[in-house]
């Protein structure tokens, strides 16, 4: 069952940080970050961030792979929207 577990939270991670993916897309050539809030990008940042310190802090590596793509994805989000201020 743990297996099958590892399978199903590494297919959710994998779809999850996919998800932002045409945020990165649209924000970082054209700089249009106007509808994005800096608030909501700053704490989905540090959320994911403090994601992977729990997940190496337990030593599993799904919660650290996800979050590590999902906080990749929104810093470069948040850096296109400080760069926009």
């Amino acid at each position: 069952m743990g297996e099958l577990a590892s399978y199903v939270g590494g297919i959710t991670a994998v779809l999850a940080s996919l998800s932002y993916l045409p945020q990165v897309r649209k924000a970082w050539p054209r700089g249009s970050t106007q509808d994005l809030s800096l608030g909501m990008l700053a704490a989905l940042t540090l959320g994911l961030s403090l994601w992977v310190v729990y997940g190496l802090l337990r030593y599993d590596w799904v919660v650290v792979g996800a979050n590590a793509i999902g906080a990749t994805l929104a810093a470069i989000v948040l850096g296109c929207k400080i760069r926009d201020l």
